[in-house]
């Protein structure tokens, strides 16, 4: 079990680290298209975002700094791309409402991140030596002692 938080910060984040996209026309001519203001500044800077909060949770290095600028990219690139409300292909609408629930969960899943850190296999643990774990409240087990 102590390796259930790892595998799932690996696998959050790598929706994030893989954000390459970000920094193609195609992607900038999508967000302008959609209505994005500055899309050839914002969409490349979403991308670095994107890149270095993945980056932050996959390694749980200030895991909770890289948790907020997720939230920081979340927040308004779902309802900007996402609008499935003002599209009016049934099929299309169909998507678009799936790729936004799938940010919203994203997006809970940061804030997750935000409040609880990046758990007991991380760089985080490591430097405040293991800290975490004995800070839990009401004398609980840490997932660690639970073998």
């Amino acid at each position: 079990m102590r390796y259930l938080v790892l595998v799932g910060r690996v696998l959050y984040s790598a929706i994030f680290l893989m954000t390459f996209g970000h920094f193609s026309q195609a992607y900038i001519g999508y967000a302008v298209q959609a209505g994005v203001p500055l899309a050839g500044l914002l969409v490349p800077l979403s991308g670095v975002i994107g890149m270095a909060g993945g980056l932050s949770i996959a390694l749980g290095y200030h895991a909770k700094v890289g948790a907020w600028l997720l939230v920081l990219f979340l927040v308004p690139v779902t309802p900007m791309m996402h609008n499935f409300w003002a599209v009016a292909d049934p099929m299309m609408r169909g998507m678009q409402m799936a790729m936004f629930m799938k940010n919203l969960s994203m997006l809970g899943a940061a804030l997750l991140i935000a409040y609880f850190g990046a758990g007991p296999l991380s760089l985080d643990a490591r430097r405040s030596g293991q800290a975490a774990n004995r800070s839990l409240p009401f004398g609980s087990q840490s997932p660690s002692d639970s073998r």
